[in-house]
Parts: C-alpha cells; sequence; structure tokens
C-alpha cells in the first residue's frame, strides 16, 4: 500500500476517532450537566437526553464500526502473526487495545440495551415513577462514564502504537 493510501485510512480513523471521543467527551461533560440548568426535572433531562443521544448514535455508531474496521485493517500484519504479539511491546499494546475495544463494545451494547424501545415509550409517556428514573438515570450515567474512560484509554494505547513503544 502506499503512503497516500495508508495515510487516507489513518485519517479516516482518525476521524472517526474524533467523532466517537469527542461526542462522547462533550456529551458527558458539557452537554449533560448543561441540562441541569434547561430543565427541572429529572425526567425531563432523560427525555431530552434520549433524543440527543438518538441522534448522536446516527454518527457514533457508524463512526465506532469505521474505528475498528480501519483499526483491524492498520494491525492486521501483526494479528497474523501471533507470536510477534507476545514478543514485542508494541504486541502488547495491541493486545491491551483489542481488549479495551471489546470492553467499549460490550458497555455500550450494554448503554443501548439499558434504554430499549421500551423503556423509552415510558420514559416518553411519563409512565416511570421517580425511583425507577432515578434508578435508570444512574445506570446511564455510569455506563456513559465507562465508554469515557474506556475510549480515552484506548486512545491513549493508540498514542503508545503510533510512537512504536
Amino acid at each position: 500500500m502506499s503512503p497516500l493510501e495508508q495515510a487516507i485510512i489513518l485519517w479516516i480513523h482518525l476521524i472517526s476517532a474524533a467523532i466517537w471521543v469527542g461526542g462522547s467527551i462533550f456529551i458527558g461533560i458539557v452537554f449533560s450537566p448543561l441540562l441541569k440548568t434547561m430543565f427541572g426535572s429529572i425526567e425531563e433531562r432523560l427525555q431530552f437526553m434520549i433524543k440527543v443521544g438518538k441522534r448522536f448514535n446516527k454518527i457514533a455508531i457508524p463512526s465506532l464500526i469505521i474505528l475498528i474496521g480501519t483499526g483491524l485493517y492498520n494491525s492486521h500484519v501483526l494479528l497474523s502473526k501471533p507470536d510477534l504479539l507476545m514478543a514485542t511491546s508494541y504486541g502488547n499494546f495491541l493486545i491491551i487495545k483489542i481488549i479495551l475495544v471489546i470492553a467499549l463494545i460490550i458497555t455500550y451494547v450494554i448503554h443501548v440495551r439499558v434504554i430499549r424501545k421500551d423503556v423509552e415509550d415510558k420514559i416518553m409517556s411519563k409512565q416511570m415513577s421517580p425511583l425507577q428514573i432515578q434508578k435508570l438515570r444512574k445506570k446511564i450515567i455510569i455506563l456513559g462514564e465507562i465508554t469515557v474512560v474506556l475510549s480515552v484509554a484506548i486512545l491513549f494505547f493508540a498514542s503508545l502504537l503510533d510512537v512504536g513503544v
């Protein structure tokens, strides 16, 4: 593959990472706290957050899929040689990064599953008790925080791989 083709694949990988990680950090650190000033009740905040989350998922999910695909493509040479994975620090960091990506996918699937369609409908039609809303909100926050931490950790390992540590 030519250097230009490699650069384009890396560029696509970085844009996808910027969308996924940047969007996740923005939602968690900027947008979510801002909702407290916009809405009085937790139920209203949750309703609005679900709408924003659904909208974000329209670009976040494709970005995550592209990230995984370009990441696998970028590491296919090393992945095809398992002995190098265990014998080099680069391979070890790649294994850690892959494990973190798997953990991220599992966390994200659980996060999406927690706000499944029937739960969303109950929230939107105000059929959940305040206690149920509070429990759901806590789960969503914890899963969101885990997603952000895993995403940032994956970026750190990507930087280690990039410098060839």
